[in-house]
């Protein structure tokens, strides 16, 4: 992350005071979710693969949902997180030696 970015609060997860996330194992993976509504399942799956291909996200998880009396009844949401820059990654490694 550009150290002159601003963080947008609305955008960010609260955690408590004295939050201990270090262990690599356990450590807190922020999620996101996005949903793909269509009047097919196969629409559905479709769009959702449009989108997470445009996107450098990781897929978590998949759920499935039937809307009575909408025109697009059909909905599959996604659940992923944010893959990060290669650069990013190799400056988590450098602060957590």
């Amino acid at each position: 992350m550009d150290i002159d970015t601003e963080i947008d609060p609305d955008l960010c997860i609260d955690v408590p005071q004295g939050f201990d996330d270090s262990d690599a194992e356990t450590q807190v993976h922020p999620m996101a979710s996005k949903f793909f509504p269509a009047v097919t399942a196969a629409e559905a799956f479709r769009k959702a693969h449009e989108w997470v291909r445009d996107h450098d996200v990781l897929l978590a998880d998949v759920s499935w949902d039937w809307q009575d009396d909408e025109d697009q009844p059909y909905v599959l949401r996604i659940y992923f997180r944010f893959e990060p820059e290669p650069e990013d990654d190799d400056e988590a490694q450098l602060t957590s030696s």
